[in-house]
């Protein structure tokens, strides 16, 4: 079942100048349970489709379906909803907030989804057990390391369970071995809860455990391979021609 369903879309930016072409018709279906990453240069288009997917940003054409709903025709209130309750992001630089402890960080999506008070503290203490911070839990950003905020924000974002998760360059500030274990992290909660994962990146090690690489270059996909348990399906991935 696609879960994610993108039709010709185009971005244009105007920069006061000459108009920015972020992305040029680009088609692309993701099924439930993917773990795909978006792959290319800086400027390619990778972090707009992402926005674009997850309803923060609007195309100049075009059409995008998440979890069967096309966003094009939802409210403003119904596309917030569908983003709180059914899309996790995780951002490149965290986006935690900083006068909040790690457990009211991960927390603060149930606050907003109207969980009760002691079931969100629960879950919010389990999820981050699952991420290895069960010790950090009163801690506040400035007094964790990149790579345990960036756990904290993998906890915000799967803690109510959505069907997808949005990424953002999620190893770009941390180091190799910090990164790797994000990543295995992730794919061990795909494997368990079945929940999508879409990540962009430029990170061959991210690319190297996605079980499908999308590669984008100018905002065209240039390529689309699908992998099984690590290795190519196919030694002659699909062109998307402009």
């Amino acid at each position: 079942m696609d879960i994610i369903q993108v039709f010709n879309l185009v971005k244009v930016y105007d920069t006061g100048g000459d108009a920015v072409h972020a992305l040029r018709n680009v088609s692309l279906s993701v099924q439930k349970g993917e773990f795909i990453a978006i792959a290319g240069p800086s400027g390619s288009g990778k972090t707009t489709l992402l926005n674009i997917v997850g309803g923060l940003d609007a195309p100049t054409s075009g059409t995008v379906q998440v979890a069967g709903r096309d966003l094009g025709k939802l409210s403003p209130k119904e596309l917030s909803d569908l983003r709180l309750n059914r899309i996790g992001f995780i951002f490149q630089a965290y986006n935690l907030i900083p006068v909040l402890t790690a457990i009211e960080n991960v927390e603060y999506i149930l606050l907003l989804q109207g969980v009760e008070k002691n079931e969100r503290r629960e879950r919010s203490a389990r999820i981050l057990e699952e991420v290895g911070l069960g010790n950090e839990i009163n801690r506040r950003p400035k007094e964790l390391s990149g790579g345990q905020q960036q756990r904290v924000a993998v906890a915000r974002a799967i803690v109510s369970e959505p069907d997808i998760v949005l990424a953002d360059e999620p190893t770009a500030n941390l180091d190799q071995k910090t990164g790797a274990a994000l990543i295995e992290l992730m794919r061990e909660l795909n494997r368990k809860k079945n929940i999508t994962f879409v990540f962009s990146t430029h990170d061959p090690m991210v690319m190297d455990h996605a079980e499908r690489l999308v590669s984008l270059r100018d905002g065209v996909i240039e390529s689309d391979e699908r992998k099984w348990r690590g290795h190519a399906a196919s030694k002659r991935p699909r062109k998307h021609q402009r």
